[in-house]
């Protein structure tokens, strides 16, 4: 799920920036939350299909230094939160993007979202403000 090729290095840059801003250490773990909408009729293909990720984009995705990624559904649209353990979000979201069968992935689930009009330009998935956090 996470960014498409086409969002997925812009929103990274925009995130490196945001989080060097808050004074966060490199490497050390960023949560993330994004929001979407689903096309109406499609949320029980999005869920089958979920239910059973394929190996090789769940390695992605890990292998990418994403851990603890969950998606919720609520009247339609998605809600995403994952946290990012590596240093270099830029580069591992580029790699994300260039594996061929998150490409495979992405083109079977991009058809099924809507974007929300709020989203920043070059996003396909709404960054979120993260406001609360407690351990």
């Amino acid at each position: 799920m996470l960014k498409y090729v086409d969002s997925c290095h812009k929103n990274a840059t925009i995130r490196h920036g945001a989080a060097a801003k808050s004074g966060r250490k490199a490497g050390a773990m960023r949560r993330f939350g994004q929001l979407i909408k689903l096309k109406p009729g499609v949320l029980e293909t999005y869920k089958r299909y979920h239910a059973s990720i394929w190996p090789e984009v769940a390695k992605t995705i890990r292998d990418c230094n994403i851990r603890n990624y969950s998606i919720f559904q609520r009247d339609g649209i998605l809600y995403a939160y994952m946290e990012y353990v590596g240093s270099d979000f830029e580069a591992d979201m580029a790699r994300m993007g260039e594996d061929p069968k998150t490409q495979e992935w992405w083109a079977i689930m991009k058809p099924m979202q809507e974007p929300i009009a709020a989203r920043a330009p070059g996003e396909w998935w709404a960054d979120m403000e993260e406001v609360f956090h407690q351990d």
